[in-house]
């Protein structure tokens, strides 16, 4: 090769690499696609799209841009709770007194405002209640040492019974009308709803994956003994995704509270099952050190796309209870088989 002949430096190169330049580009495209298609969360997507496909045949009105803009607000208020189990089934736990935390958050930040509290301060006020009732949750799984699923079983009990107690069975409804733009308001056509659980999807992410904290959580979930051995503290970090797990219930509690304009008794009653279900339905694997942020989207997304879905196809409400149990139960079952 002649100095200053750039065809032949060109043709040097390709040589030395082994593959033309033209033929390596189509290959690193193809082996980038089947990497994508080889993500657990690609699967779970490709299933959601079956199903809406199914449905969307079986019920045209579900693609209309109204059901759309419905489902996806209904959806981001599971998909928010089930970001915070999430953390938690990440570490080999499981909180069962979400829906009672959704509750007594939405509640005592009701009362505050019917009390003349300023709107954000009542707000906050509830932030505070569940991140301490998630917290209470963590100290007797960490530091006392009783299972997560009695602690937070009765837990969800007390939570639901103060709840009866404070109230007396009536929902508080002197509610301040400034907060309502949490869960009716828009911007640019896309429900607040969404945009809150995606700004929060996006912290959650980048907590658990770029984090120490968070790569901290998943070696609890992988091995627990031996994250323990190499000197972290394993339960001060239990304690902390109990705590988020019920601050991320307490936001979803007072995006309900915006959404009936009242405070609901009965609000969040049931809804750890739907929230587990994301998750695990997601790919989060209840033994805990594996999942992922996008999963449990798209997992919230399944469930709030077949609850609408049996909806529309006028399935009867005693159906619909026993579907959602199954698919809650044959995601179990896959997770099982997945780690054997």
């Amino acid at each position: 090769m002649l100095p200053g002949n750039p065809e032949g430096l060109s043709m040097a190169i390709e040589t030395e690499v082994g593959v033309p330049i033209e033929k390596r580009r189509p290959l690193r495209v193809r082996e980038t696609l089947v990497g994508v298609l080889k993500m657990r969360e690609s699967a779970i997507f490709l299933a959601l799209l079956g199903i809406m496909i199914v449905i969307t045949i079986v019920a045209p009105n579900f693609a209309t841009s109204g059901n759309i803009y419905r489902v996806s607000r209904q959806i981001s208020f599971v998909a928010i709770a089930s970001l915070g189990v999430f953390t938690v089934i990440l570490t080999g736990g499981i909180d069962l007194s979400l829906g009672s935390i959704i509750g007594i958050s939405g509640v005592i930040s009701g009362l505050c405002m019917e009390a003349g509290v300023h709107y954000l301060l009542s707000i906050g006020i509830g932030l505070v209640t569940g991140c301490l009732v998630g917290a209470i949750n963590g100290l007797l799984v960490s530091y006392v040492g009783i299972t997560p699923f009695i602690v937070t079983l009765g837990m969800l009990s007390m939570a639901r019974g103060s709840i009866w107690i404070i109230t007396k069975g009536w929902p508080v409804e002197n509610i301040d009308e400034r907060i309502l733009v949490l869960s009716q308001g828009d911007i640019l056509g896309i429900p607040v709803p969404v945009i809150i659980m995606l700004f929060i999807s996006i912290i959650v992410h980048f907590v658990m994956r770029s984090t120490v904290f968070g790569r901290r959580v998943y070696a609890i979930g992988g091995n627990e003994e031996a994250t323990r051995l190499s000197g972290i503290d394993v339960k001060k970090i239990k304690c902390i995704v109990y705590a988020i797990s019920g601050l991320m219930a307490a936001i979803t509690g007072i995006m309900l509270v915006a959404r009936f304009n009242s405070a609901q008794t009965s609000s969040g009653d049931g809804w750890e099952l739907d929230a587990i279900a994301a998750a695990v339905i997601g790919g989060a694997s209840l033994q805990g050190g594996a999942g992922s942020v996008i999963g449990v989207l798209i997992g919230a997304a399944i469930m709030g796309v077949i609850r609408n879905g049996l909806v529309l196809m006028k399935i009867s409400a005693y159906w619909q209870t026993a579907i959602m149990g199954l698919i809650i139960v044959l995601a179990a079952v896959i997770d099982r088989i997945k780690n054997r």
